[in-house]
Protein backbone atom coordinates (compact mmCIF):
# COMPACT_ATOMS: atom_id res chain seq x y z
CA UNK A 1 0.00 0.00 0.00
CA UNK A 2 1.38 3.62 -0.67
CA UNK A 3 2.38 6.17 2.05
CA UNK A 4 -0.31 8.23 3.26
CA UNK A 5 1.41 9.98 5.44
CA UNK A 6 2.70 13.84 5.44
CA UNK A 7 4.85 15.80 7.95
CA UNK A 8 3.69 19.53 8.68
CA UNK A 9 6.10 20.96 10.97
CA UNK A 10 6.85 18.06 13.24
CA UNK A 11 2.30 17.40 13.33
CA UNK A 12 2.95 13.62 12.00
CA UNK A 13 -0.52 13.21 9.94
CA UNK A 14 -0.96 9.49 8.94
CA UNK A 15 -2.91 11.02 5.43
CA UNK A 16 -2.97 14.79 4.36
CA UNK A 17 -6.42 15.43 4.83
CA UNK A 18 -7.86 17.95 7.29
CA UNK A 19 -10.75 20.08 7.72
CA UNK A 20 -10.84 23.90 7.35
CA UNK A 21 -11.39 25.77 10.87
CA UNK A 22 -15.21 26.73 11.26
CA UNK A 23 -16.75 24.15 8.88
CA UNK A 24 -16.33 20.93 11.35
CA UNK A 25 -16.92 22.53 15.24
CA UNK A 26 -15.33 21.99 18.09
CA UNK A 27 -17.81 19.57 20.04
CA UNK A 28 -17.76 16.34 19.34
CA UNK A 29 -20.61 15.94 16.53
CA UNK A 30 -18.60 15.33 13.58
CA UNK A 31 -18.58 11.77 15.23
CA UNK A 32 -22.10 11.10 13.78
CA UNK A 33 -20.92 11.07 10.05
CA UNK A 34 -17.49 9.51 10.14
CA UNK A 35 -15.02 8.07 12.55
CA UNK A 36 -12.39 10.97 12.96
CA UNK A 37 -9.82 8.89 13.23
CA UNK A 38 -10.18 9.10 9.48
CA UNK A 39 -8.39 12.66 9.29
CA UNK A 40 -4.52 12.97 9.32
CA UNK A 41 -5.39 16.08 12.12
CA UNK A 42 -8.49 17.85 13.28
CA UNK A 43 -8.49 21.55 12.45
CA UNK A 44 -11.29 23.06 14.99
CA UNK A 45 -13.28 25.95 14.82
CA UNK A 46 -11.65 29.59 15.52
CA UNK A 47 -11.75 30.15 18.87
CA UNK A 48 -11.04 33.74 20.97
CA UNK A 49 -9.69 34.35 24.87
CA UNK A 50 -12.99 35.83 25.22
CA UNK A 51 -16.51 35.47 24.57
CA UNK A 52 -17.65 36.99 21.59
CA UNK A 53 -21.39 37.06 19.68
CA UNK A 54 -20.59 37.05 15.72
CA UNK A 55 -22.00 38.98 12.97
CA UNK A 56 -25.52 39.60 13.07
CA UNK A 57 -27.78 37.25 10.68
CA UNK A 58 -28.62 36.23 8.09
CA UNK A 59 -24.93 35.13 8.22
CA UNK A 60 -25.28 32.13 5.18
CA UNK A 61 -26.70 32.75 1.61
CA UNK A 62 -26.14 30.15 -1.31
CA UNK A 63 -24.03 31.55 -4.37
CA UNK A 64 -23.29 29.94 -7.61
CA UNK A 65 -20.52 26.82 -6.91
CA UNK A 66 -20.00 28.30 -3.78
CA UNK A 67 -21.28 30.08 -0.37
CA UNK A 68 -21.46 33.30 1.32
CA UNK A 69 -21.40 33.67 4.88
CA UNK A 70 -20.56 36.23 7.59
CA UNK A 71 -20.09 34.48 10.66
CA UNK A 72 -17.92 36.53 12.83
CA UNK A 73 -15.96 33.52 14.29
CA UNK A 74 -18.51 33.87 17.20
CA UNK A 75 -16.75 32.23 20.90
CA UNK A 76 -17.65 31.32 24.24
CA UNK A 77 -15.73 32.84 26.53
CA UNK A 78 -12.31 30.89 27.57
CA UNK A 79 -13.84 29.62 31.00
CA UNK A 80 -16.19 27.42 29.17
CA UNK A 81 -14.20 26.69 26.52
CA UNK A 82 -11.96 25.24 28.58
CA UNK A 83 -14.76 23.26 30.75
CA UNK A 84 -16.96 22.09 27.52
CA UNK A 85 -14.77 21.47 24.55
CA UNK A 86 -11.42 21.10 26.28
CA UNK A 87 -12.27 17.39 27.62
CA UNK A 88 -13.62 16.04 23.66
CA UNK A 89 -10.79 17.85 22.10
CA UNK A 90 -8.64 15.70 24.30
CA UNK A 91 -10.03 12.27 23.48
CA UNK A 92 -9.55 12.51 19.62
CA UNK A 93 -7.09 10.20 19.00
CA UNK A 94 -5.69 12.47 15.90
CA UNK A 95 -3.22 15.64 15.79
CA UNK A 96 -5.43 18.58 16.81
CA UNK A 97 -4.37 21.52 15.65
CA UNK A 98 -6.63 24.48 17.32
CA UNK A 99 -7.13 27.91 15.39
CA UNK A 100 -7.18 31.48 16.79
CA UNK A 101 -7.97 35.29 16.19
CA UNK A 102 -7.36 38.30 18.15
CA UNK A 103 -8.25 41.71 17.04
CA UNK A 104 -4.80 42.70 18.55
CA UNK A 105 -1.34 41.47 18.97
CA UNK A 106 -1.83 41.28 22.68
CA UNK A 107 -4.79 39.43 22.15
CA UNK A 108 -3.18 36.76 19.87
CA UNK A 109 -0.25 36.37 22.35
CA UNK A 110 -2.79 36.16 25.01
CA UNK A 111 -4.70 33.12 23.46
CA UNK A 112 -1.53 31.03 22.02
CA UNK A 113 0.00 30.74 25.59
CA UNK A 114 -3.50 30.02 26.90
CA UNK A 115 -3.85 26.93 24.41
CA UNK A 116 -0.64 26.14 24.45
CA UNK A 117 -0.84 25.48 28.17
CA UNK A 118 -3.36 23.27 28.16
CA UNK A 119 -0.96 21.04 26.90
CA UNK A 120 -4.19 19.49 23.96
CA UNK A 121 -2.66 20.92 20.69
CA UNK A 122 -0.36 19.45 18.08
CA UNK A 123 0.04 22.82 16.55
CA UNK A 124 -1.92 26.27 16.32
CA UNK A 125 -3.29 28.03 13.55
CA UNK A 126 -3.21 32.24 13.52
CA UNK A 127 -6.12 32.69 11.69
CA UNK A 128 -4.45 36.14 9.78
CA UNK A 129 -7.01 36.03 7.34
CA UNK A 130 -10.82 36.09 8.37
CA UNK A 131 -12.59 38.43 5.57
CA UNK A 132 -15.29 39.38 7.66
CA UNK A 133 -14.24 41.15 10.77
CA UNK A 134 -13.74 44.72 11.27
CA UNK A 135 -10.79 43.87 13.30
CA UNK A 136 -7.76 42.11 13.46
CA UNK A 137 -7.38 38.77 11.01
CA UNK A 138 -7.40 40.35 7.66
CA UNK A 139 -5.24 43.62 8.65
CA UNK A 140 -2.49 40.92 9.85
CA UNK A 141 -2.51 38.97 6.98
CA UNK A 142 -2.38 41.88 3.92
CA UNK A 143 0.84 43.89 5.45
CA UNK A 144 3.91 42.02 5.81
CA UNK A 145 5.39 44.53 8.33
CA UNK A 146 2.19 43.51 10.66
CA UNK A 147 2.41 39.79 10.32
CA UNK A 148 5.56 39.40 10.94
CA UNK A 149 5.82 41.46 13.67
CA UNK A 150 2.81 39.58 15.68
CA UNK A 151 4.47 35.85 14.69
CA UNK A 152 7.53 37.23 16.40
CA UNK A 153 5.35 38.17 19.14
CA UNK A 154 3.87 34.93 19.00
CA UNK A 155 6.45 32.71 18.72
CA UNK A 156 7.83 33.52 22.12
CA UNK A 157 5.09 32.41 24.22
CA UNK A 158 4.89 28.48 22.59
CA UNK A 159 7.25 25.95 21.52
CA UNK A 160 4.22 24.26 19.67
CA UNK A 161 4.23 24.46 15.60
CA UNK A 162 2.60 27.72 14.43
CA UNK A 163 0.77 27.98 11.00
CA UNK A 164 -0.61 31.14 9.41
CA UNK A 165 -2.95 31.26 7.32
CA UNK A 166 -3.07 33.98 5.17
CA UNK A 167 -5.54 35.63 2.82
CA UNK A 168 -6.40 35.75 -0.72
CA UNK A 169 -4.40 39.00 -1.29
CA UNK A 170 -3.03 38.99 -4.79
CA UNK A 171 -1.22 42.08 -4.64
CA UNK A 172 1.07 40.60 -1.65
CA UNK A 173 0.42 37.18 -0.49
CA UNK A 174 3.94 36.32 -1.19
CA UNK A 175 5.71 39.11 0.51
CA UNK A 176 3.50 38.02 3.25
CA UNK A 177 4.33 34.17 3.45
CA UNK A 178 8.02 35.45 3.30
CA UNK A 179 7.41 37.48 6.06
CA UNK A 180 5.76 34.95 8.77
CA UNK A 181 8.24 32.29 7.41
CA UNK A 182 11.31 34.85 8.17
CA UNK A 183 9.67 35.27 11.64
CA UNK A 184 8.99 32.09 12.86
CA UNK A 185 6.18 30.11 11.47
CA UNK A 186 6.29 26.77 10.67
CA UNK A 187 4.02 26.69 7.99
CA UNK A 188 1.63 28.38 6.20
CA UNK A 189 -2.22 27.49 5.49
CA UNK A 190 -4.28 29.29 2.51
CA UNK A 191 -6.24 30.31 1.32
CA UNK A 192 -8.98 31.68 3.69
CA UNK A 193 -12.41 33.15 1.29
CA UNK A 194 -12.13 36.51 -0.22
CA UNK A 195 -14.49 38.84 0.43
CA UNK A 196 -17.69 38.93 -1.63
CA UNK A 197 -21.33 39.70 -1.43
CA UNK A 198 -24.67 39.38 -2.69
CA UNK A 199 -27.46 41.72 -3.11
CA UNK A 200 -31.34 40.57 -3.06
CA UNK A 201 -32.28 42.45 -6.35
CA UNK A 202 -36.07 42.18 -5.19
CA UNK A 203 -35.24 44.34 -2.12
CA UNK A 204 -31.87 45.91 -2.99
CA UNK A 205 -30.16 45.60 -0.31
CA UNK A 206 -27.60 43.11 0.75
CA UNK A 207 -28.50 39.35 1.56
CA UNK A 208 -25.89 38.83 4.54
CA UNK A 209 -26.69 40.92 7.91
CA UNK A 210 -23.19 42.27 7.77
CA UNK A 211 -23.55 43.04 4.41
CA UNK A 212 -20.11 42.02 3.46
CA UNK A 213 -18.90 38.17 4.25
CA UNK A 214 -16.76 35.44 2.47
CA UNK A 215 -16.99 33.11 -0.95
CA UNK A 216 -16.28 30.14 -0.13
CA UNK A 217 -16.47 26.50 -2.36
CA UNK A 218 -15.79 25.22 -5.70
CA UNK A 219 -16.13 28.52 -7.25
CA UNK A 220 -12.49 30.05 -5.32
CA UNK A 221 -10.43 26.65 -6.20
CA UNK A 222 -8.42 27.72 -9.07
CA UNK A 223 -7.11 31.31 -7.30
CA UNK A 224 -6.20 28.96 -4.42
CA UNK A 225 -4.39 26.53 -6.72
CA UNK A 226 -2.76 29.51 -8.30
CA UNK A 227 -2.04 31.25 -5.06
CA UNK A 228 -0.38 27.99 -3.36
CA UNK A 229 1.75 27.44 -6.84
CA UNK A 230 2.83 31.30 -6.00
CA UNK A 231 4.07 30.87 -2.20
CA UNK A 232 5.31 27.42 -3.03
CA UNK A 233 8.03 28.83 -5.08
CA UNK A 234 8.71 31.47 -2.35
CA UNK A 235 8.98 29.67 1.08
CA UNK A 236 10.68 26.22 2.42
CA UNK A 237 8.11 25.88 4.66
CA UNK A 238 5.18 23.59 4.36
CA UNK A 239 1.76 24.55 3.12
CA UNK A 240 -1.74 23.13 3.90
CA UNK A 241 -4.04 24.00 1.33
CA UNK A 242 -7.37 24.70 0.54
CA UNK A 243 -10.29 26.51 -1.28
CA UNK A 244 -13.19 24.36 -2.93
CA UNK A 245 -11.74 21.02 -2.19
CA UNK A 246 -14.37 18.40 -3.03
CA UNK A 247 -12.56 15.39 -4.15
CA UNK A 248 -9.39 13.70 -4.70
CA UNK A 249 -8.99 15.16 -8.02
CA UNK A 250 -9.04 18.40 -5.87
CA UNK A 251 -6.10 16.91 -3.57
CA UNK A 252 -3.73 16.05 -6.34
CA UNK A 253 -4.29 19.11 -8.02
CA UNK A 254 -3.56 21.17 -4.58
CA UNK A 255 -0.20 19.03 -3.52
CA UNK A 256 1.02 19.50 -7.30
CA UNK A 257 1.20 22.90 -6.69
CA UNK A 258 2.86 22.75 -3.63
CA UNK A 259 0.53 21.75 -0.60
CA UNK A 260 1.66 19.26 1.52
CA UNK A 261 -1.61 18.84 3.04
CA UNK A 262 -5.05 19.99 2.62
CA UNK A 263 -8.34 21.24 4.26
CA UNK A 264 -11.84 20.08 2.94
CA UNK A 265 -13.98 22.99 3.96
CA UNK A 266 -17.16 23.72 2.43
CA UNK A 267 -17.82 20.56 1.24
CA UNK A 268 -18.49 19.22 4.75
CA UNK A 269 -21.67 20.91 4.61
CA UNK A 270 -23.09 19.64 1.83
CA UNK A 271 -21.53 15.90 1.40
CA UNK A 272 -20.64 14.56 4.75
CA UNK A 273 -18.65 11.41 3.22
CA UNK A 274 -16.98 13.49 1.06
CA UNK A 275 -13.80 13.20 3.37
CA UNK A 276 -14.13 9.21 3.34
CA UNK A 277 -14.67 8.93 0.07
CA UNK A 278 -11.59 11.19 -1.05
CA UNK A 279 -9.35 9.50 0.77
CA UNK A 280 -10.44 6.10 -0.49
CA UNK A 281 -9.88 7.45 -4.20
CA UNK A 282 -6.85 9.41 -3.61
CA UNK A 283 -5.41 5.64 -2.17
CA UNK A 284 -6.53 3.84 -5.40
CA UNK A 285 -5.24 6.56 -7.76
CA UNK A 286 -1.80 6.21 -5.88
CA UNK A 287 -2.19 2.31 -6.53
CA UNK A 288 -3.18 2.61 -9.86
CA UNK A 289 -0.47 5.34 -11.02
CA UNK A 290 2.39 3.31 -9.47
CA UNK A 291 2.83 6.16 -7.18
CA UNK A 292 4.35 4.55 -3.47
CA UNK A 293 4.57 7.84 -1.47
CA UNK A 294 1.71 10.75 -1.58
CA UNK A 295 4.85 13.20 -0.85
CA UNK A 296 5.62 12.35 -4.42
CA UNK A 297 3.39 14.51 -5.63
CA UNK A 298 3.87 17.72 -3.99
CA UNK A 299 5.27 20.74 -5.89
CA UNK A 300 5.66 18.24 -9.15
CA UNK A 301 4.09 20.32 -11.09
CA UNK A 302 6.74 22.93 -10.80
CA UNK A 303 8.90 20.25 -12.18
Amino acid sequence: MPNLCVNIAGIKMKNPFTVGSGTFGNDGEFEKFFPIELLGALTPKTIRSYEWPGNPPPRLAEAAAGLLSSVGIPSKSWERFVKEDVPVLKKIPIPVIQSVIGRTEEEYVEIVKKCSDLGVFAGIELNLSCPNLKQGGLSFGSDPQASESLIKKVRKQTKLPLIAKLPPDYSNIVNVAKAVESAGADAIAMINAPRAMAIDYKTRKPVLGNKVGALSGPAIKPIAVYLVWEVYKAVSIPIIGMGGIVDFRDVIEFMSAGARAVAFGTINFIDTQAIPRALKDLENYLIENNIDDVNEIVGCAHC
